[in-house]
């Protein structure tokens, strides 16, 4: 069974930083890309970053280059999401997504997302002004 969860959101001041983790299980973590998606009340879910397992690309939405950076630790199947410099536009209920890499070959985004198959539950993060 594939499994997804998601740790590390909280409160937090503007200006500061959280690091969410992303723990995998029941698939081959090296053969997928894992993606993190975040949504505000009222808003879309949209893609925040992406990194593909297997030969460690990355890719992230423009809203948070330069803050945010993903990375994986393989031995564990986790994946992480720094985030710096926080803003209280980053307000929202995080969750982490994966997907088979070869589905997202040659596409250079984080993707959307109804082309991710397994979801975690998501961890909130809220960042007051």
């Amino acid at each position: 069974e594939v499994q997804l969860v998601e740790s590390g959101g909280g409160l937090v001041q503007a200006g500061g930083s959280l690091r969410l983790s992303c723990a995998t299980s029941g698939f081959t973590f090296a053969n997928f890309a894992i993606a993190w998606f975040r949504q505000a009340p009222g808003r879309e879910r949209e893609g925040v970053s992406r990194i593909d397992i297997g030969d460690g690309g990355t890719f992230y939405a423009d809203s948070v280059k330069g803050r945010f950076t993903i990375s994986s630790d393989n031995a564990k199947s986790t994946v992480y999401l720094q985030m710096n410099d926080l803003k209280p536009e980053d307000t929202a209920l995080y969750y982490c997504a994966g997907v088979p890499a070869r589905l997202m070959d040659g596409f250079h985004t984080v993707g959307r997302r109804f082309e991710y198959d397994f979801w975690g539950q998501g961890t909130q993060v809220t960042v007051s002004s």
